[in-house]
């Protein structure tokens, strides 16, 4: 995996805008109204939207980006075209903190679309050709756009945990056992991503958005050895795997939402570190968790990991000022070492397809900043600090 000493990275969470006429089709494959016409131009739409965005990336500044999800119409229901097993009645999600506030929950989730059927029988991953097929035009792509594309690429993929909240069990009787089904049937994908020359980025929302999607009755104790279970499983899942192909990304839901049921991020953080991917992606921007940079100066990171916080909100359209990116990025450099943090984004831009939360050319903007941001860390961070400097500044600006 790309890290540096020299100069702070860059990189996001995975999803980007898709053109408005792919993201159309896709609802429409969702909810079973897409012409066949349609069907046979999905291929070939989404082939050119991922040219596209590989290209955007780099014009953004963007080190280390993605596919853009692109072909997924979510990053965790996308599953079911994969395997078997999900046949069951949609099941229903629930979210503590909407619970709470009912009156916003069509403006938090609005456009969202995707299917969500429960799990019915024995689940089995049957897409093999489709992942192969998907990988290759990819590495296709990449190499078509030569300087153009990220100098490295991620591709994502869901945890066995985030799965289990969006396709309910039906059929296996214990959480234990669907979740060890499903990681086993993940594996498959996870090891064929990596085989590919990819990154591979598996989205963990189960450890940090399932306290109020999942466990929202449960102790602090008991949602901490439900996640322990959990990566376990994901564990499991990548053993044949090196640390350093993998990152994993923590959220506690891309949705604009009071969050006042989020767990604290000192509540969970050793139970996270403990998974084998050596990058951990995580929000650090948004108002809920901007302020828990702080946890690492009493937390010690562990010597084989790299943080990734995000240094982007992802649930509203202020464009961010360089300068505040620099600053958040400082903040954790100074706390675990430069080489040790390359900047990101809390989470994706178009997490599903129709749900768009930070409006397209918005996204992108951000992503500038982003990158923006990154330079201008780096040239504080190389600068010589001194007290003396600091006062000055300080007065200065009074």
């Amino acid at each position: 995996m790309t890290s540096s000493a020299d100069r702070v990275l860059t990189t996001h969470t995975g999803s980007l805008p898709r053109p408005p006429e792919l993201a159309e089709l896709m609802v429409a494959r969702e909810t079973g109204t897409a012409d066949s016409d349609g069907l046979a131009r999905l291929p070939q739409m989404v082939r050119e939207a991922t040219q596209q965005v590989l290209q955007r990336q780099r014009e953004a500044g963007i080190d280390v980006g993605s596919d853009g999800e692109q072909g997924k119409i979510g990053y965790a229901t996308y599953v079911k075209e994969r395997m078997s097993g999900f046949d069951g009645e949609a099941g229903a999600l629930s979210l503590a903190d909407l619970d709470d506030y009912p009156e916003i929950t069509a403006q938090a989730l609005n456009g969202l679309v995707t299917a969500t059927p429960s799990c019915t029988g024995p689940v089995r991953y049957t897409g093999v050709e489709d992942l192969s097929q998907e990988l290759k035009e990819l590495r296709a792509a990449v190499d078509a756009a030569g300087g153009q594309a990220p100098s490295e690429v991620v591709v994502t993929a869901a945890s066995p945990g985030v799965i289990a909240i969006y396709l309910a069990d039906q059929h296996y009787g214990s959480h234990e056992a669907y979740l060890g089904a499903l990681a086993e049937a993940m594996r498959t994908e996870y090891e064929a991503i990596v085989a590919a020359g990819f990154v591979l980025q598996i989205d963990c929302p189960d450890l940090a958005m399932g306290r109020h999607a999942q466990y929202a009755e449960a102790t602090i104790p008991e949602f901490r050895r439900a996640i322990a279970g959990h990566i376990e499983a994901l564990n499991a899942a990548t053993a044949g795997i090196d640390p350093d192909r993998m990152r994993m990304h923590l959220c506690w839901g891309n949705y604009e939402s009071p969050h006042h049921r989020d767990v604290d991020l000192v509540d969970i953080v050793d139970i996270v570190m403990t998974g084998r991917p050596q990058a951990v992606l995580m929000e650090a921007a948004n108002p809920r968790h901007a302020h828990e940079w702080r946890v690492f100066e009493d937390f010690a990171l562990p010597e084989d990991k790299i943080l990734v916080p995000g240094v982007i909100d992802t649930c509203t359209n202020y464009i961010e000022h360089p300068q505040l990116v620099a600053e958040r990025i400082v903040r954790y450099a100074r706390t675990v070492g430069v080489e040790r943090v390359i900047a990101g984004t809390d989470c994706g831009f178009s997490t599903f397809a129709s749900f768009l939360p930070v409006h397209p050319r918005i996204a992108w903007a951000k992503l500038a900043s982003l990158s923006e941001g990154a330079r201008l860390a780096t040239e504080e961070l190389r600068a010589p600090r001194s007290i003396a400097g600091t006062v000055r500044t300080a007065g200065a600006s009074a």
